[in-house]
């Protein structure tokens, strides 16, 4: 019998915005501002863990590059978000901006998963491309990917602190030598025995 399942497709971006490459090398720069709708807000909210976001904005600037070939984006994005505090549960509002930029190439111009290439360190992040399929950029999806990388990974109520050690703290005691012998205060003395003392001679 003929397998019949079929491959299940990705889940669709939350928030969707396409700008087609040959829109650009067509018209030359062009400048986007997209918003996210109440719907997308809940959406990313739910991808992200977040209690909320109450707003999300990018303006992006995309250019050809390269001869024609490629595409260069670069954005900025504001978003006004609502995180939980990691100690004490509480929900922690947040403003959140960053600037991101990314390259888009044609999938023939980008190496496969399966295909051994070796990264210049020289080579900064951004001037690495990226696949655009069927030669569209979802500069929606780029802004929410961003967004998720500005988050604040441990969020905090304001006034609430970690317990434990800080990092200065946890550097100086790996620095410290490991003979427990070696730099060791010298031994308190204990008003107890010296009270069992002063029991004796009476």
């Amino acid at each position: 019998m003929r397998n019949t399942t079929q491959p299940s497709a990705s889940p669709a971006p939350e928030f969707s915005r396409i700008v087609r490459a040959d829109a650009v090398h067509r018209d030359g720069d062009l400048v986007e501002t997209i918003e996210a709708t109440e719907a997308e807000r809940k959406a990313l909210a739910e991808r992200f863990e977040l209690e909320g976001i109450e707003r999300l904005t990018a303006r992006v600037r995309l250019r050809s590059v390269r001869g024609g070939q490629m595409v260069r984006v670069e954005g900025e994005l504001e978003a006004d978000v609502v995180q939980t505090c990691v100690v004490t549960l509480e929900p922690v509002p947040a403003q959140v901006s960053d600037r991101f930029g990314a390259l888009f190439a044609p999938e023939s111009m980008v190496p496969g998963e399966e295909d051994e290439i070796e990264i210049d360190p020289n080579i900064a992040e951004e001037d690495i491309p990226e696949a655009m399929t069927n030669g569209r950029i979802d500069i929606g999806e780029l802004t929410a990917q961003h967004l998720s990388l500005a988050l604040d990974p441990y969020p905090h109520a304001e006034g609430v602190a970690f317990d434990g050690y800080s990092e200065g703290e946890e550097e100086e005691e790996a620095a410290a030598p490991a003979d427990d012998d070696a730099g060791a205060d010298p031994e308190k003395p204990n008003p107890f025995a010296a009270l069992e003392r002063l029991k004796r001679q009476n």
